[in-house]
Parts: structure tokens; C-alpha cells; sequence
């Protein structure tokens, strides 16, 4: 079958958040997409959307609605035919996708561990006792507050830009962001230390980029495809399986990592109490093709640990 390529006439719309890091990440599409059918830049047109997750900072994500404000009106646009494809973060998106889209390309992954942000410290054992740390992450703010529960926790919420800001500003004493969005905005020179994943383990699918389409855009699959990296569609299987079994989302503080390692993938799951009063967390290992039903098995096994009160915020 002959693949629809997209040209300067015709180019092919890619959606995206307007953020630095989500630009890297569309700008990251289209350079791959350009390189697999050789084609001129002008061939693909950055579409920027508008989306209520960035325009609203001044309140955590629990209080407005969670992880679909920054993808509700990309897909939108996507449904409508206004673009063609949706470029997103992995551990921004939610686990089931609206009816008429598909997410099942992923480039390849990046850096999944946090880093720990600060112009004088380079971990979480240098802090003072009593000292203020910003972050707008569930996930973090449990994790932190398990190791140490005398630290004090801010909403910490922007880009990248805004939040290393309010460091200077000195709102916060450190704060975290992903590796791999310093890495893909190139910025060496941030005061970052990764964190190693057995000390704070990561979102679920921190790292990975992923590509939505139209279901019936059966052109577009063809050309995503030659993109795709079928190791991270491997890992995010599992991540997300175990992600969705727990019902998790922005309100949850969840952490999962998969790797692989020649035929085995072990996926290793945390739950945490919003307050870090306590953690669970497990691995499962087996045949990479397994990965989903592990991801259940083992998303089923922490909920019974943890039993139905565990995560009430009340």
C-alpha cells in the first residue's frame, strides 16, 4: 500500500501545548517523521492548542479537573479534522482515550527519573529540617513526606521556566521535574541531580512521548509507524494496565516503572496515601508479552493490601 506523504501544499498538522517542553516534543515528531520519508520541514505545520491545564496556575490539578485539562481541547481538535495528529507528554495523558482516537505510537523514551532541583543541595538528605519544598505532584509530595514527613510541601505549578522562577524567588528551598524534560529543553545548566527510581520511584510513563491520531486514519497510522519504538510501547503497556486497574489519575498518588531486559520485563508499582503516612509498593516480573496482565495482577494486589480507605483525602 503507498503511503499519503504530507508536502508543503498539504501539510500535516501536528497538535500541541504551547509550553517549551511540548514545542521540543512536537518539534522532536516532526524532525523523526521528516527524517523516515525525507522530508522538508515545511511538510508538517505546528498547530498550538490552547488547553485549561496551562491556563489555570493558580490551583492544584485535584481542585479543576485532573489529567484531561491539558488533552481535552487537542482532542477536540483532533475529532473535529483540525489536526491531524496530537503530540503528548505519556504521564499527562489519561488511560483511556476519548471514542474515534487511538494512542499507539511512542518515540523512544528518555530519562524516567526526577531530579532533584536546587541552587545549593543536591538531595532530599541536605534539606533542614522543617524546610519548604515546591511541587504540584501527588506522586511527589507523598513520596517526599513518606521519607521525610517534617518537610513543609507548596503548590508548585507552570512550566518548566515559571517553576526554576519561584525557586529564584525563593518560594522553595528545591523543587523536582522530570530528567527528561530538562534534557529535551537542553538545559545542562539547571542545579538538577537525577534521583535514583529505588529512592523515588517515577509517574507511570514518565519519559515517553506518545502520538494520537483519528482511529479511521489509516493513512496516518502508515506514517506513524515508521516511527514508533515498539521497547516503549512494550514498558507504557504495562505502566499504563497497571495505571488503569488502579483507576489512577491526577488525584492518586501512583508511581510505576517498567523495564526490560532481554526477554523480561519487570514492572515495579507504588500507591502511597495522599499524606505519605504510608506506602505499598511490589514488583512483577515476567515474559515481555506479559506486561499487561501484569500491570493488573499487580495494580489488584495493591488494592487489596491497601484496602478502600486508602486513598481518602479526608
Amino acid at each position: 500500500m503507498t503511503i499519503r506523504l504530507p508536502s508543503p501544499t498539504a501539510p500535516l498538522k501536528i497538535g500541541t501545548r504551547g509550553s517549551p517542553l511540548a514545542l521540543a516534543q512536537a518539534y522532536e515528531t516532526r524532525a523523526r517523521l521528516g527524517q523516515a520519508f525525507d522530508l522538508p520541514q515545511d511538510a508538517f505545520e505546528i498547530v498550538i492548542i490552547k488547553v485549561t491545564g496551562d491556563a489555570i496556575q493558580d490551583r492544584p490539578l485535584k481542585d479543576i479537573g485532573g489529567k484531561g485539562l491539558f488533552t481535552r481541547e487537542i482532542e477536540e481538535d483532533l475529532l473535529a479534522g483540525k489536526i491531524d495528529i496530537a503530540v503528548h507528554s505519556m504521564k499527562d495523558m489519561p488511560t483511556i482515550q476519548p471514542d474515534g482516537l487511538i494512542l499507539d505510537v511512542y518515540l523512544p523514551r528518555e530519562d524516567v527519573r526526577d531530579a532533584f532541583i536546587s541552587p545549593t543541595l543536591s538531595g532530599i538528605a541536605g534539606l533542614a529540617q522543617g524546610a519548604t519544598v515546591g511541587t504540584s505532584s501527588l506522586r511527589r509530595r507523598a513520596q517526599l513526606l513518606h521519607k521525610r514527613p517534617d518537610l513543609k510541601v507548596v503548590e508548585f505549578r507552570g512550566n518548566v521556566q515559571t517553576r526554576l522562577k519561584k525557586l529564584d524567588q525563593g518560594v522553595a528551598e528545591c523543587t523536582f521535574l522530570a530528567c527528561a524534560g530538562l534534557n529535551r529543553l537542553s538545559m545542562s545548566d539547571v542545579p538538577a541531580t537525577p534521583v535514583d527510581p529505588d529512592d523515588m520511584l517515577p509517574a507511570v510513563a514518565q519519559g515517553a512521548i506518545g502520538i494520537e491520531r483519528r482511529m479511521d486514519d489509516t493513512n496516518t497510522a502508515d506514517l506513524l509507524a515508521a516511527i514508533h519504538d515498539t521497547p516503549t510501547g512494550q514498558r507504557l503497556a504495562a505502566e499504563r494496565r497497571f495505571l488503569l486497574t488502579l483507576d489512577g489519575s491526577c488525584e492518586t498518588p501512583i508511581a510505576g516503572l517498567a523495564k526490560l531486559d532481554a526477554g523480561t520485563l519487570t514492572l515495579t508499582g507504588e500507591v502511597l496515601r495522599p499524606d505519605g503516612s504510608e506506602a505499598i509498593s511490589d514488583t512483577r516480573s515476567g515474559p515481555i508479552a506479559d506486561g499487561a496482565d501484569m500491570g493488573v495482577d499487580l495494580a489488584n494486589d495493591l488494592l487489596k493490601r491497601a484496602g478502600p480507605a486508602f486513598f481518602d483525602w479526608h
